[in-house]
């Protein structure tokens, strides 16, 4: 049954809007008439495209990262406690705040109430819910277990975000440092060093190497730096360009795997996401293969996202995910290791679980401690850069008072 959204008047002339499900128009406004209502726009919710649940109607991003594990928790609790999925959206519906939200679930209810399948409903919205998210949805749906299904998903996501949120709040300090060293730096040398020097190049005498040094650095920036400032964005603009095409994105990421901290990070972090999500969907009941290609699909990285896709070609040649997976060196040893060791014992959802949770672990504490080491170098760069710029500046003081004495 399709969903209308409505603005009308009420008895007291105030404007009330809200949503109402019927067969049609003339149905919906006579049930708003049959509030005491007097409809002044009714309009239909977006439907998914007929071209089997493929559509794209909402484009517009709904569900925030956060939201979406609420709401996803939400809706596992009311399917696994018994009510009908129908039952479940409609309270959904109800107990949205934004009406974004509301609409979407509306038309997700209705879509259901006409007999689509509840990921194909989904389908209709791909930028809130992906690949990832309606194939175990699928696999729920066939396997009769919903309810559970939704409770790994909701776990996955929330695992998911603390992980990015921690990532997050240990890079946060030294980029934050590192700003206002960089401000308190350039105010220094075009303000500050500057009208210093002035009180010295009026004595007509030598100033020391590390004064000139820092007046003619003092001078470039001030000509100068607006150019560099503006190669700098035009460089980063064309970076960004070129990273569009997946040929180059795909060096570049190779390339920022092999630096010395940030690469091992890269790898640990796209490597438990590749892992979980794999370890999901197995339990969840989908098929290997299937189930390969939508995690290769999470994979930022895109050189990592590659190697995933050829262990995908060699497993459908019939090799054992273990081995597929060890032939690429991007990703750490010990994803093929667990593998292995659940292909052995018939628990490879288990075990791909238990690799990504080390996996995780082990980026945290590499993050936390390169957060750890930053904060003081930067410091002490901080502290060195402005002890050159006040040695450039006393040591004039010093030299004039051996002039005078």
């Amino acid at each position: 049954m399709p969903a209308y959204r409505y603005e009308a008047l009420d008895a007291a002339g105030k404007t009330r809007s809200g949503l109402v499900e019927a067969d049609n128009a003339k149905a919906a406004r006579a049930q708003i008439r049959a509030q005491g209502l007097v409809p002044m726009e009714l309009a239909p919710v977006a439907s998914a495209a007929t071209d089997g649940g493929s559509g794209t109607r909402f484009t517009r991003r709904v569900f925030s990262a956060t939201t979406l594990s609420v709401w996803t928790r939400q809706l596992a609790g009311l399917v696994g406690s018994g009510l009908p999925l129908e039952r479940a959206l409609t309270a959904l519906t109800d107990e949205a705040e934004a009406p974004a939200q509301r609409e979407l679930i509306a038309h997700l209810k209705s879509e259901v109430n006409a007999g689509s399948p509840f990921a194909r409903a989904l389908a209709s919205a791909p930028r809130e819910f992906d690949d990832v998210y309606r194939a175990v949805v699928a696999a729920g749906e066939a396997s009769g277990a919903l309810g559970p299904v939704l409770e790994s998903l909701a776990d996955d996501l929330e695992e998911r975000q603390a992980l990015r949120a921690k990532l997050l709040g240990a890079m946060l300090y030294p980029a934050i440092i590192s700003v206002v060293a960089v401000l308190i730096v350039v105010f220094l040398v075009t303000y500050v060093v500057p009208q210093v020097a002035n009180v010295f190049t009026s004595s007509k005498r030598a100033l020391p190497f590390l004064t000139v040094a820092l007046l003619a650095f003092s001078g470039f920036v001030r000509q100068w730096g607006w150019l560099a400032l503006l190669a700098g964005a035009g460089g980063a603009a064309s970076f960004v360009v070129l990273r569009r095409g997946e040929a180059f994105r795909e060096r570049s990421d190779a390339f920022f795997l092999r630096l010395p901290l940030f690469g091992r990070l890269t790898r640990g972090y796209n490597a438990a996401r590749f892992g979980s999500t794999l370890a999901m969907l197995a339990a969840a009941g989908v098929p290997i293969l299937k189930a390969l290609q939508a995690a290769a699909e999470t994979l930022g990285n895109r050189a990592m996202r590659a190697d995933a896709l050829d262990a995908l070609v060699q497993v459908r040649e019939g090799a054992p995910l273990a081995s597929a997976l060890a032939s690429k060196k991007r990703f750490p040893g010990l994803l093929p290791m667990f593998a292995r060791l659940g292909e052995q014992t018939g628990t490879l959802p288990l075990m791909l679980q238990r690799a990504a949770t080390q996996l995780s672990a082990e980026v945290q504490r590499r993050a936390m401690a390169l957060a750890t080491l930053l904060e003081p170098l930067l410091v002490v760069a901080m502290g060195v850069i402005v002890l050159i710029i006040v040695l450039a500046v006393l040591l004039p003081i010093i030299q004039l008072n051996t002039w005078v004495k």
